[in-house]
């Protein structure tokens, strides 16, 4: 058989891009191959370039949506099964059925580009109407439905030269410069694409040098206490007072840190449930050695909704952010008057939170402003930038033991250093049971908690000021940019 795929069969090329798709997720973290996807990506576009209609195109793009998610996110399952009580294989089949959906958005590309860039040259099929529709559709599917925009192509790119356009364009815009790189391997006969090629990853690497935001005020010493609870155990009665005095004690043997930050919902209760017998003795405790306390728990309201909430006590008074960005299905659920006998199926405890509001989710802490976010919404880059320009550095807790010892937590630690490129600012990540980090306005790691081990990370950080042209524009001028490069292929049709 001729080892050139474009003549093999059909179906042999959707497995190939099954596999294209399947060996795209060692581009991401933990594996960290980014040079990988480049020619993942090559393979791709040589796939759909040969496409014989948009209708297979879009078949073979769904085929590499099926085994990057396959392969990338099958960790779904773990939570599904271990804690929302339903087998192994029920678990297998839903999370099976959420890949099998969210693939959708790449025989969405797929056929896009062939459809738009049928009948125009290799040049403008690579380099303008691939770059273009990947980037408009990894928008798409970070916003359409609440958004998943896990294993976006940029974050493969974080420790390779393309991460230097990422305080320019974002995740999506390096993504975009990697299809365009890609696009110029497929174009390898001649001369100038590869000058071109080695051009673009050269700016890339001269990018990385640039500092887009500058320090203001001084250093300030933070420790993130990773608790290490058993997700089974989080939320048992008998495991809140030892789990509370944990917190404690960890946070007792960094007497110098201005700044303690622990995980999302480290107190697993209602704030109103333990203000006198937690709350109040934490502030009074806190503001006795002058320091600040940021910590995770569920905030109730007066008309019996509740959030999920990050609660400052101490020296810089008592302060609250409420989650916006919730998970679907794990938080609330879409829906609700057609799917409510899901929630109550799955047995997921505190369920059914409330949004939060609008409001800039800042925190005054150890004397300078913090954007906070909880959790999934680091994956949402314009959650994170609502902070800004006022936040000064930034802080998501999570707790990825929801997940266990698989790709997820990994992944996730990825997104927080893209965050931290993205916004110019160092950021803080306190989890349970790990990857918990300190991570700097490079998106370079200082440090990082071991998984599944009890630790205190202590390091300096600098709050910094000023904007990337990122965190000023947003994705908007790709964006508005790609419309109107497809719409003139289009036209010149």
């Amino acid at each position: 058989m001729s080892f050139d795929v474009t003549r093999w069969p059909h179906p042999l090329q959707l497995l190939a891009a099954l596999a294209l798709g399947g060996a795209s997720v060692l581009a991401f973290a933990p594996f960290n191959a980014g040079l990988l996807a480049l020619f993942t990506l090559a393979a791709l576009l040589h796939l759909l370039w040969h496409s014989v209609s948009p209708l297979a195109a879009a078949r073979v793009g769904y085929a590499f949506g099926l085994g990057l998610l396959g392969f990338g996110v099958f960790w779904l399952r773990i939570s599904i099964n271990q804690f929302g009580g339903v087998t192994p294989a029920l678990a297998i089949l839903f999370t099976s059925l959420f890949v099998v959906f969210v693939a959708l958005y790449f025989a969405l590309v797929g056929g896009l580009i062939k459809r738009v860039g049928q009948g125009r040259s290799a040049v403008v099929f690579m380099l303008v109407v691939a770059p273009a529709v990947w980037l408009l559709v990894e928008w798409l599917r970070g916003w359409l439905l609440t958004g998943f925009p896990w294993l976006s192509p940029g974050y493969s790119q974080l420790d390779l030269p393309l991460a230097g356009f990422v305080p320019l364009f974002g995740v999506y815009g390096a993504g975009a410069v990697l299809v365009l790189s890609a696009g110029l391997i497929n174009l390898w006969r001649k001369v100038w694409p590869s000058l071109l090629l080695l051009a673009i990853w050269a700016v890339g690497l001269a990018l990385s040098w640039q500092d887009w935001t500058q320090p203001t005020g001084e250093q300030i010493q933070v420790s993130l206490v990773q608790g290490n609870i058993a997700q089974e155990d989080k939320w048992k009665r008998h495991m809140f007072t030892p789990s509370v005095r944990l917190y404690r004690e960890l946070s007792e043997q960094v007497p110098d840190s201005r700044l303690v930050v622990w995980p999302e919902t480290a107190i697993s209760a209602f704030d109103d449930d333990v203000e006198d017998r937690v709350l109040q003795p934490l502030h009074a405790l806190m503001l006795g050695q002058n320091r600040d306390l940021l910590t995770g728990i569920v905030s109730r309201a007066d008309d019996g909704r509740y959030f999920n909430a990050m609660i400052s006590l101490g020296v810089s008074g008592r302060h609250h952010y409420h989650k916006r960005r919730l998970v679907p299905f794990g938080e609330y659920l879409p829906f609700k008057t057609l799917l409510d006998p899901v929630l109550g199926f799955l047995q997921i405890p505190m369920s059914d939170f409330s949004s939060g509001g609008d409001a800039a989710p800042l925190i005054p802490l150890a004397g300078s402003l913090a954007g906070v976010n909880i959790c999934y919404e680091d994956a949402f880059a314009s959650e994170v930038m609502r902070a800004l320009p006022e936040a000064e550095f930034l802080v998501n807790a999570s707790n990825d033991a929801w997940f266990g010892d698989s790709l997820a937590p990994h992944q996730h630690l990825q997104i927080a250093r893209m965050r931290a490129l993205e916004s110019g600012r160092y950021l803080l990540r306190a989890t349970n049971t790990g990857i918990s980090a300190i991570i700097d306005p490079r998106g370079e790691l200082r440090g990082t908690a071991p998984q599944f081990e009890q630790a205190v990370l202590t390091d300096f950080i600098q709050p910094m000021q000023g904007m990337t042209p990122f965190a000023r524009w947003g994705d908007w001028p790709l964006l508005l940019i790609s419309l109107l490069a497809l719409g003139l292929v289009w036209r010149g049709r």
